[in-house]
């Protein structure tokens, strides 16, 4: 089992997302943008996995007691952390975007737009441009390098 093999269970485990896992370790001051994240996470047949280090490794679980325990200055307790993250946890699906079904009885029946009869496929006027294009060296002029007056 490697670092990214950890890395990646902690994440599940704990139920973090990108920017969470950034925030944490922003608190011991280590920055890693959004993309070396990514890549971190992939696969390891994938031409962008980036292997884990330990330095990496290290200062995302520093942050993390941070994150969960607080400092000394302001101690936090683990639970109450763990349960406000549970808490403020958004749904998979919000329920203000559920579209609103009507009962049958408020359904208007269909009536298909009326408008101009439509031609079928292959029957209307022919087009304009050109069916074949022109080739690029039909178009250009050769010049042997004499002028003609």
């Amino acid at each position: 089992m490697n670092n990214n093999d950890i890395f990646k269970k902690l994440r599940v485990a704990l139920q973090l997302r990108d920017d969470q896992i950034i925030e944490i370790l922003n608190l011991v001051n280590f920055r890693v943008s959004k993309g070396e994240l990514a890549n971190v996470f992939r696969s390891e047949d994938h031409p962008n996995f980036m292997e884990c280090g330990d330095q990496l490794l290290r200062n995302f679980l520093n942050g993390l007691v941070i994150h969960l325990r607080g400092t000394k200055e302001e101690p936090k307790n683990p639970k109450e952390v763990l349960g406000e993250i549970a808490k403020n946890k958004a749904p998979l699906y919000k329920e203000d975007k559920k579209p609103d079904f009507k009962k049958e009885g408020d359904k208007k029946p269909f009536k298909p737009k009326s408008g101009p009869a439509k031609k079928p496929f292959g029957q209307g006027k022919p087009s304009d441009k050109k069916q074949k294009p022109e080739s690029p060296v039909e178009r250009f002029k050769f010049n042997s390098g004499k002028t003609k007056k």
